[in-house]
């Protein structure tokens, strides 16, 4: 992560991650620390968050990890204790876990975030950034996606999103705290979860196609994505916490690239990447499940300055590297 996302000098400020040992966290920790932040604090429960994803961070002096739950104020008074800028990522994020598991996905991502909110309030924080999500957009079929254009929930996760929009929306009204919200579009890169039942489909299919396991795509392969590589959602928080520009605050953005393609392009670009012909499986559609999926950014690129700094191919060429020194010849994990 070579581009400076930043121009102020941020060796005065301390920041805090929430979830920041899980995947886009440790990447927007990983930034901060590398461009000299005063103090990033990392607050993780652990319970998707990887010690490999902390082991990349402690070796800054600047580095402080807090372990510990969201849905504990008290936790979370304490780790905004001192803390000028907040980036938010502690959640949930799997639609069909989310249908099997409604209440825990409430606990975490509504709960934990009104707790995060207070304590950010209570701490006098500058400014308040975090992870909302494009399911939010729900059966709302028009294309691109426009951020004032929404429809109906399709999941529970998806509505435990929405529910963040209304609560920051009523803390910045009511309270007075600066913030924004980040509706990601299928952010993927190194250190995504390769393992568990609610593994991302890019680290799945590298997986599947470098072990010889078999890969499964939901439905005919044809539904499209609008893919980010996660250093355009770090570029976002970045500029989302240190901008100045008054109008860019108290609002929702997307985040993501502008561009869509199929899952079976994914597929076809991963094997032809790693010179496999395996065949994927493909399966039932899952449900809560949207169709199609491109996001308008012009919010974000005309009051954050963002700009997509990686486009989709050259993500997954670096995304792919990254699998590849995860898996020894035998298939087994030799890091993380």
């Amino acid at each position: 992560m070579s581009i400076l996302f930043h121009t102020k000098d941020i060796s005065q400020y301390s920041f805090l991650v929430t979830g920041g040992a899980g995947f886009i966290g440790s990447h927007i920790a990983d930034y901060l620390l590398k461009h000299g932040a005063k103090k990033v604090r990392v607050l993780d429960n652990m319970a998707n968050g990887k010690q490999s994803n902390l082991d990349v961070l402690k070796n800054y002096p600047a580095f402080e990890f807090m372990e510990g739950d969201i849905r504990n104020l008290e936790t979370c008074q304490q780790a905004c204790n001192g803390i000028d800028y907040v980036s938010h990522q502690a959640a949930l994020g799997s639609v069909p876990r989310s249908i099997k598991e409604p209440v825990y996905f409430n606990d975490v991502n509504v709960n934990g975030f009104v707790n995060m909110l207070k304590a950010a309030v209570d701490n006098k924080v500058k400014q308040f950034v975090y992870a909302s999500s494009s399911s939010v957009y729900g059966d709302e079929p028009t294309l691109p996606k426009k951020e004032e254009r929404i429809g109906n929930c399709l999941s529970p996760y998806a509505a435990t999103k929405k529910t963040n929009e209304l609560y920051a929306q009523i803390f910045a009204d009511v309270y007075g705290l600066k913030i924004m919200g980040f509706r990601y579009f299928n952010i993927f890169g190194p250190r995504q979860d390769p393992d568990g039942a609610y593994a991302a489909v890019i680290p799945l299919f590298v997986k599947g196609i470098m072990k010889g396991t078999p890969v499964y795509i939901n439905g005919d392969g044809g539904q499209t994505r609008d893919f980010t590589f996660v250093d355009n959602a770090v570029q976002v928080n970045v500029k989302g916490m240190l901008t100045d520009n008054a109008a860019a605050t108290n609002k929702v953005y997307n985040v993501a690239v502008g561009e869509n393609f199929s899952v079976n392009y994914l597929y076809e670009a991963c094997k032809e990447y790693l010179q496999s012909d395996a065949v994927a499986v493909h399966r039932e559609e899952r449900a809560g499940d949207i169709r199609n999926s491109l996001a308008d950014i012009s919010l974000a690129k005309n009051l954050l300055e963002y700009e997509p700094s990686k486009k989709f191919e050259a993500g997954l060429t670096e995304t792919i590297e990254f699998f590849k020194q995860l898996y020894s010849t035998n298939g087994q994990l030799i890091i993380g």
